[in-house]
């Protein structure tokens, strides 16, 4: 019998306290965020918890860089 085929590092399932201690915001600037269409995309399971894909927190990262100034 061969394993389960692993996600690679890039879909690892973060929860929402790694989230918010990464982004080093409170959970309601979180939440906040989330009401209003801005928080990165989020996995919400059966029992109401969130988990957060590594690379959706990436790209929501990503998109959100400021330009240097010149």
């Amino acid at each position: 019998m061969t394993p389960p085929h692993r996600a690679p590092s890039t879909g690892q399932l973060l929860t929402l306290a790694e989230v918010l201690a990464e982004l080093d915001v409170p959970k309601s600037t979180f939440f906040r965020w989330k009401a209003t269409g801005k928080a990165p995309r989020t996995i919400k399971y059966p029992n109401g918890s969130l988990r957060i894909r590594r690379r959706d927190l990436d790209a929501w990262l990503a998109a959100h860089e400021e330009e240097c100034a010149a």
